[in-house]
């Protein structure tokens, strides 16, 4: 792989050649194939990533292709650990100022909402409606 800054087997292998719009790496096989440099690393070094699971960057670096930083699991499972999540996770508040409580917080699987703003988005548009029909 000649667009690698190799350290040892610990440290991350960066990936130096082009990036997609996230910050992973990816080239080109023949005219049409984008591959991801993480999974050509972990499947020609490690093996094929089983059917239905994500390559998940164990140090969070996305330029790393170093197959001992990549774990193979569920897309669910790669969000929830991603550092997106942590970081939203770590709001007491909405962006509304209403606060994550239990009484004020709704959750949809991983997802938590604010029932608050959620209520007030649900009356501007029965209101809405209500000046539709009132037009008829």
């Amino acid at each position: 792989m000649t667009h690698v800054t190799k350290g040892d087997v610990e440290a991350c292998w960066i990936w130096t050649g082009s990036k997609n719009h996230a910050g992973y790496g990816s080239f080109s096989i023949g005219r049409a194939r984008r591959v991801g440099a993480h999974r050509w690393a972990y499947e020609n070094l490690v093996g094929a990533v089983p059917a239905g699971l994500d390559l998940d960057h164990l140090c969070r670096v996305r330029a790393c292709v170093n197959p001992a930083h990549l774990e193979p699991v569920t897309r669910r499972e790669n969000l929830r650990r991603g550092v997106r999540t942590e970081h939203m996770a770590m709001r007491t508040h909405c962006p509304q100022g209403h606060p994550y409580d239990e009484a004020n917080t709704g959750r949809t699987g991983t997802v938590r909402w604010c029932r608050a703003c959620k209520r007030d988005r649900n009356r501007q548009r029965r209101q809405a409606q209500a000046g539709t029909l009132s037009n008829l």
